[in-house]
């Protein structure tokens, strides 16, 4: 595992755990050789985890649109900082240089990143571990509502299992780097001829 794109909020939200959490994170890649791949960004828990894998001499690909550079919202700072022309191409371009995904606290923009990247691997289009740094809880109402979404038949037991979840940086880095894919896409079999 030689990168990890980590999806953070451009925030840093209303308690120093989220902070704190992002600080850790990027010490341990570092520690581990593990590049940081992100959305380019110089506020919140984006700039404060990419800051800290610098500051640790670690690799830093930072992936930000045009857009967003031209309000002065890039970290010039990045080892590298790619200036693309659109948000999907920015989210292509971070998950092509990635082998492993993290969710950290964060607003729309986040939870759009991490469904996306979770769906792309329910349909197989990648076969990459996908992780959830559940800080202080943040993320706990997101989980009951994911497990109402098996209980109603939407989302397959397996493949909610295939998120890992962890309130602690180093046990997450641990499971995404022993994870193993699930067996079946979300196509693979069929309850009924309807498709329900």
């Amino acid at each position: 595992m030689k990168r990890i794109c980590v999806y953070c909020g451009s925030g840093t939200g209303n308690l120093q755990d989220f902070q704190s959490a992002a600080e850790r994170l990027g010490a341990l890649m570092v520690k581990r050789g593990i590049g940081l791949v992100y959305g380019g960004g110089n506020i919140g828990l984006m700039g404060v985890i990419a800051r800290t894998v610098l500051a640790s001499g670690g690799e830093v690909i930072g992936v930000i649109p045009k857009a967003l550079m031209d309000r002065e919202l890039g970290l010039r700072s990045c080892t590298e900082l790619i200036v693309v022309d659109s948000m999907h191409e920015r989210k292509k371009r971070m998950a092509d240089a990635s082998d492993a995904f993290i969710s950290m606290p964060g607003g729309i923009g986040t939870l759009e990143e991490l469904f996306e990247t979770f769906t792309w691997q329910q349909l197989k289009f990648h076969d990459k571990p996908l992780g959830l740094l559940n800080v202080s809880g943040y993320y706990d109402q997101l989980l009951a509502f994911l497990q109402h979404a098996v209980a109603s038949k939407f989302l397959a037991q397996e493949h909610l299992d295939s998120l890992l979840v962890s309130s602690d940086e180093l046990e997450l880095l641990d499971s995404l780097q022993r994870w193993l894919p699930p067996s079946e896409g979300k196509w693979a079999a069929r309850l009924d001829p309807s498709g329900r």
